[in-house]
């Protein structure tokens, strides 16, 4: 693919090179390439059923779980199990599917080939693809029926899933809804490519504050985004800020008892308007107590007097359920920057081997295969 002349230099924001950083910078110029992708893999693949009427399931492990979150929300028929959950309840998920959709960065967590294989013994009738970062993985060698493939670029370098999330996120919105993705990709990554540099001023500023919580808001249709949004603080800062996540209607019914007037409250405005008067009301009374530093990722236009900074939307004016791959860029800088903040390495925030960029320690235990559920 061409590359934006638009778009900054991946070492000009910040001086040396760091995976973390071109990481999240590149994601604009890839996501066309990721869009074309899919075409190709749609126009290749010989499928027995038609996955827009299929029930689906996605299925992934942390950053890749929230991404299947958010594919699902924009499937007619489609559910988001981790794979975490699928491996040891598996029976319980594939009652009523017809097609399970893997989504991976390194494609080598434990959990991922052993759930192929867990769902080849449970219903061998089930179509098994997998959308990865990684071509040569286990569980591109699993033995799906059907492999997609991303630019290897979008197979990140750094602990932290940035530019694998957005796409892998794109691809199975493409798959969901072809039509109104191809409509929209090309100008929303022109326009990212020119937000960059201010996304970044305004969150290197923001991370410069004093905070010492962190509370991520959405409404239902961008839960996943906002998970994975908190995850990015969480993973970057190596735990050194809480991070709660939960919907605006949600936080009162007992989170709101962790907004503090020292937190960090970071909103994405819907671009619903009924969801986004509810939204407003949520902040107002945050205002009204004094709770909270507020961060808006909205329209300018909707958000004058909410907030104390607003970063601007990318997307501002799509259906909310395909905004997720183009708003995670702004938490993914903040998250960068809260990290640079408290010294630590963003490519690495976890030398001690807490967290690892493949997950480790997990054993595939032999199950039993039941003619019958537990407890049926």
């Amino acid at each position: 693919m061409s590359q934006n002349p638009s778009a900054p230099s991946m070492t000009s924001l910040h001086g040396a090179p760091q995976h973390t950083l071109s990481e999240i910078l590149q994601q604009p110029l890839l996501w066309p390439d990721t869009f074309a992708r899919v075409l190709s893999a749609t126009d290749r693949w010989h499928l027995p059923l038609n996955l827009q009427k299929a029930r689906v399931l996605l299925t992934g492990a942390g950053t890749s779980a929230y991404a299947a979150s958010a594919v699902a929300a924009a499937w007619p028929r489609a559910i988001a199990v981790p794979t975490t959950d699928l491996l040891v309840d598996a029976e319980r998920y594939l009652l009523d599917v017809d097609a399970v959709i893997s989504l991976a960065r390194s494609g080598d967590s434990p959990e991922s080939a052993a759930v192929v294989q867990r769902i080849r013994t449970l219903r061998p009738d089930i179509m098994q693809l997998a959308i990865v970062c990684n071509q040569d993985s286990a569980l591109s060698r699993s033995g799906i029926d059907e492999l997609l493939a991303l630019d290897p670029r979008t197979n990140d370098h750094s602990l932290v899933m940035t530019s694998s999330f957005s796409n892998l996120l794109l691809a199975g919105l493409a798959l969901a809804q072809s039509a109104a993705v191809g409509a929209m990709v090309d100008q929303v990554s022109s326009r990212a490519s020119a937000l960059l540099p201010e996304l970044d001023r305004i969150c290197s500023r923001v991370a410069a504050r004093i905070h010492e919580r962190i509370v991520i808001l959405s409404s239902s249709p961008l839960l996943g985004w906002a998970r994975e949004a908190g995850l990015k603080a969480l993973e970057m800062t190596a735990g050194n800020f809480p991070v709660v996540t939960e919907t605006f209607l949600g936080i009162r019914h007992g989170p709101m008892s962790f907004v503090k007037p020292d937190a960090l409250v970071l909103c994405l405005l819907s671009s619903d308007p009924i969801r986004r008067s509810y939204e407003i009301d949520l902040i107002e009374e945050l205002r009204s107590k004094r709770l909270g530093y507020l961060i808006g990722i909205a329209d300018p236009a909707h958000a004058q007097g909410l907030f104390d900074e607003i970063i601007p939307a990318i997307a501002p004016l799509a259906p909310d359920i395909l905004r997720t791959p183009y708003e995670i860029v702004a938490p993914q800088l903040l998250g960068y920057h809260l990290s640079l903040h408290i010294g630590l390495n963003p490519d690495n925030p976890s030398p001690a081997g807490v967290i690892n960029r493949v997950v480790q320690g997990v054993r595939i235990h032999p199950t039993l295969v039941s003619s019958k559920r537990e407890g049926v």
